[in-house]
């Protein structure tokens, strides 16, 4: 039987690290927590648990991430944010796992939890996360806020879990549209640092492209209101994104 270690980044986390934790405690081996200077009961939470806790100031989310995976004791990990957590279904497919580990890394759906409403559409789900990996075969990378775990060899074969990460978004509309405003510009100077262009076309095409895939081909208008809310934002943030960047070129030069 192989031992599992869950690994979880956080920052005031207090309104869902509980579920997170208490998702994991049955499942994992051992349960690491890094945590950037909450300023909340996030770490007083943690420490009801048997987890190791370690303060680290912020690196951006994939560095964090990946800093994470360093503080485990076990190679074989399960990886959740501190606003997600296992299905009962899926924890039951984590531990069938243990006994039978047979690739490298494993995918399941993620769930997304957006003002007290389930999402079934939108572009949010299915929201497949590679979560359950051998850290000696994988990384996270991605284009920062948006990490994902990347396998070392691009032609691994990957499994897929039955159940769901559990993730509870944003409980109202005024924090979205905060983490609207704030992910969109961690992107543009993301985007700045690899060399990517704005340009008026991408301003004007990439959010009205981002509005009408996620709310009529990936039929975000069965989720009714907040379905739109979800689509509209998800416009928002790319047009946001766009305009910062230019700005930012603008600066550069």
């Amino acid at each position: 039987m192989i031992k599992l270690s869950g690994v979880i980044i956080t920052f005031n986390e207090e309104r869902n690290i509980e579920k997170c934790l208490q998702s994991l405690i049955n499942v994992v081996d051992e349960i690491v927590v890094v945590d950037s200077f909450s300023n909340d009961n996030t770490k007083a939470i943690c420490l009801k648990y048997n987890v190791k806790f370690v303060e680290q100031k912020f690196l951006g989310y994939i560095e964090q991430k990946n800093f994470a995976l360093t503080q485990a004791s076990n190679d074989y990990i399960v990886s959740l944010d501190g606003d997600e957590a296992l299905s009962e279904t899926l924890q039951k497919s984590i531990l069938e796992l243990k006994n039978n580990w047979t690739l490298n890394g494993y995918y399941s759906n993620r769930f997304n939890n957006f003002c007290g409403q389930w999402i079934k559409h939108s572009d949010w789900y299915p929201n497949k996360k590679l979560r359950v990996f051998d850290r000696r075969k994988a990384e996270w990378k991605g284009i920062n806020p948006h990490d994902n775990v990347v396998m070392h060899n691009a032609n691994e074969k990957i499994g897929y879990l039955k159940g769901d990460i559990l993730h509870w978004t944003y409980q109202t509309y005024s924090e979205f549209n905060l983490k609207t405003e704030h992910f969109s510009s961690i992107s543009a100077k993301a985007y700045l640092d690899l060399g990517e262009k704005s340009s008026i076309l991408k301003i004007l095409f990439n959010p009205t492209w981002a509005f009408f895939k996620a709310y009529f081909l990936r039929l975000g208008f069965l989720d009714g209101l907040n379905g739109f809310v979800i689509c509209v934002q998800t416009a928002n943030i790319t047009f946001l994104k766009y305009t910062k960047l230019r700005e930012l070129e603008k600066q550069k030069r």
